[in-house]
C-alpha cells in the first residue's frame, strides 16, 4: 500500500512537472542549437547567436533545476548544487540577454546596454556571493527586477518609437517590435497577478519568453543571412579579380636560345600587388620587369595593373632600364595619388653576353656566378614609385658567362618571418641557391618555395605576396 501511494505521489509530481520539463528541455536544446550554429558561422553572425543561445539555455536550465522530479533524479552530487545553480541562472539570465542586445545596437544605446550589463553583474556577484554566504537567494533580486524593468522600458521605446530605432540592428522591424511587445505584455499580466489577486494562466511566461526569442533569433538569423549573400558577394567579386589579375601575368615564360626561366608566383590573398612581366624582342634579347606594390588585397592589385597597362608606352625603350622605370614612374605618379610601388628591371642581351640592370628601392638582383662558386648582390636603385615625378634610376651593366644564374623576387621572399620573428634573409637565400646550384631553374624555384614554408610557423599564414624569377644563362 506504502508502495502504491509512494508511485501515486510520484505519477502526481511528474504530471506538475511535465510542462516545465518539456519547456526546459526545448529551451536548452534551442540554446545548444543557436551556439552550435554560432560556432559554424561566426564570420557571418558574431556573438548574437551565441548570447541567444546562452539566454535560451540558463532559462531552459533555470526550468529544470526547478522540478521535483528533475531533482529526485539527479544524483546526491548534483542535487547538493541544485539551488547555487538556480541562484546563479536567476542573477545571470538578464545579463545573458543585455549581452545579446547589445550585439543589437548602435551608438549611444551600445554605451547605455554596456552600462546596464555592468549594473547586472555587479548585481548578479552580489546577490550569488550572497547566497554562498548563508543568506537568502533573492535578496538582491529586487535591483535585479529594477534593472529588468528599466532594460525592457528602453527596448520598448527603442523598437516602438521611429525615431530612436536608428539605434537598434532591425533587418525586420515588425517582428522584433511585435515580439517586444507581447513579451513585455506577458511580463505585465504576470506580475500583476500578486496585485489584482489572479493567478497567471500557466506556461504564459514561457510563451512570452519564447515570443521574444523567437523574434531575436529570427533577426540574429536575418543578419546571418544578410552577411552571409554580402560575403558570398565579395567573394565571387574576389574570385573575378584574382581571373583578371592572373590574365595579366604572363601565361608561361619565354623561351630563349641560350637562357632558362622559371617564374613563380604566390599571391598572399586572393588578389596582390606583385607583379611580373617579360619583353622579349627577339631570340636574344629580353626584358625582365619585377614590381611590388606596397599593400595587399584589391588596392595593390589595382595598381598592378595600372603597371601592366603602363608597360605597353614604355616597351619601346625596352633596351634602357633607365627609360623603362622613369617612364612607369611619371605614370604611377600622376595616376595613383599616394600609392608606391618598388620594381626592378632587367635587359638580358645573350647576343653581346651582357645585361643593364636598374631598380627603384627594390631588393638587389642576385647572381650566382657558378664559375667562381660566389654569390654577387647587383644593387643600382633610385626612389619607389610614385615618391618624385623625375626620379632617376641608374643602370649598371652586368657581364653574361655560362652557367650564371640570377635571381629577381620581391621581398616576400626574404622578408617571412619564423616563429622567433626572424627574417629568412639573404644569408638563407643564399644558402638554398648553393645547395640546389646544379639543379635547374624550376627545381631552385621550387626549393626556394619549400624552405619558405619550413621557415614559416605553420600556424602563421603567408605574410606577404612572393615572386621569384629565376634566369639561368647557358
Amino acid at each position: 500500500m506504502n508502495a502504491m501511494n509512494t508511485a501515486d505521489a510520484a505519477l502526481a509530481t511528474l504530471r506538475g512537472d511535465v510542462i516545465d520539463i518539456v519547456v526546459g528541455t526545448v529551451f536548452l536544446t534551442v540554446g545548444a542549437t543557436a551556439c552550435t550554429i554560432a560556432a559554424i558561422r561566426w564570420r557571418r553572425v558574431g556573438p548574437i547567436l551565441v548570447w541567444l543561445g546562452i539566454w535560451s539555455g540558463m532559462q531552459g536550465l533555470q526550468k529544470l533545476v526547478q522540478t521535483h522530479t528533475i531533482l529526485t533524479v539527479l544524483p546526491h552530487s548534483l542535487n547538493s548544487v541544485a539551488p547555487c545553480v538556480n541562484t546563479a541562472v536567476m542573477y545571470l539570465l538578464l545579463v545573458s540577454a543585455l549581452f545579446a542586445w547589445r550585439e543589437l545596437s548602435l551608438g549611444k544605446l551600445r554605451l547605455l546596454v554596456r552600462l546596464e550589463i555592468f549594473l547586472g553583474l555587479a548585481i548578479a556577484l552580489v546577490g550569488i556571493a550572497t547566497f554562498v554566504l548563508g543568506g537568502p537567494a533573492d535578496k538582491w533580486m529586487f535591483y535585479n527586477n529594477l534593472l529588468a524593468v528599466f532594460a525592457m522600458l528602453v527596448l520598448l521605446a527603442v523598437v516602438l518609437v521611429p525615431k530612436f530605432s536608428r539605434f537598434l540592428v532591425m533587418p525586420n522591424h515588425r517582428v522584433l517590435a511585435a515580439g517586444t511587445l507581447i513579451f513585455a505584455l506577458e511580463v505585465a499580466y504576470t506580475n500583476l497577478g500578486t496585485v489584482l489577486h489572479y493567478r497567471p494562466l500557466p506556461l504564459v511566461d514561457s510563451l512570452g519568453f519564447a515570443v521574444l526569442l523567437f523574434a531575436l533569433g529570427y533577426v540574429a538569423l536575418e543578419i546571418l543571412f544578410t552577411n552571409e549573400r554580402r560575403l558570398l558577394s565579395i567573394e565571387t567579386e574576389l574570385e573575378t579579380a584574382r581571373q583578371i589579375q592572373s590574365s595579366i601575368l604572363p601565361a608561361r615564360v619565354p623561351e630563349l636560345e641560350n637562357l632558362r626561366i622559371a617564374a613563380s608566383y604566390h599571391p598572399m590573398t586572393a588578389v596582390a600587388g606583385d607583379f611580373y612581366q617579360f619583353v622579349r624582342s627577339d631570340n636574344n634579347h629580353l626584358g625582365i620587369l619585377v614590381a611590388d606594390v606596397s599593400g595587399h588585397g584589391i588596392p595593390a592589385a589595382l595598381i598592378s595593373s595600372m603597371i601592366k597597362v603602363a608597360m605597353q608606352s614604355v616597351t619601346v625603350h625596352a633596351d634602357d632600364p633607365a627609360q623603362v622605370l622613369s617612364g612607369l614612374n611619371r605614370i604611377l605618379w600622376s595616376e595613383a595619388h599616394g600609392q608606391f610601388a618598388s620594381a626592378a628591371y632587367v635587359w638580358i642581351d645573350t647576343e653581346n653576353r651582357n645585361a643593364l640592370y636598374s631598380a627603384a628601392g627594390h631588393p638587389p638582383l642576385l647572381c650566382w656566378r657558378n664559375m667562381k662558386g660566389e654569390m654577387q648582390q647587383i644593387e643600382s636603385n633610385g626612389l619607389l614609385f610614385g615618391v618624385e615625378p623625375d626620379s632617376e634610376y641608374p643602370v649598371r651593366s652586368v657581364p653574361l658567362e655560362p652557367s650564371d644564374r640570377f635571381l629577381l623576387y620581391t621581398d616576400g621572399v626574404t622578408e617571412t618571418e619564423n616563429a622567433a620573428r626572424e627574417a629568412f634573409g639573404d644569408r638563407q637565400l643564399e644558402r638554398v641557391v648553393r645547395n640546389n646550384r646544379l639543379q635547374p631553374a624550376s627545381e631552385l624555384s621550387r626549393q626556394v618555395l619549400s624552405e619558405l614554408q619550413r621557415w614559416r610557423p605553420a600556424a602563421v599564414n603567408q605574410q606577404d605576396d612572393i615572386t621569384l624569377i629565376v634566369v639561368d644563362v647557358l
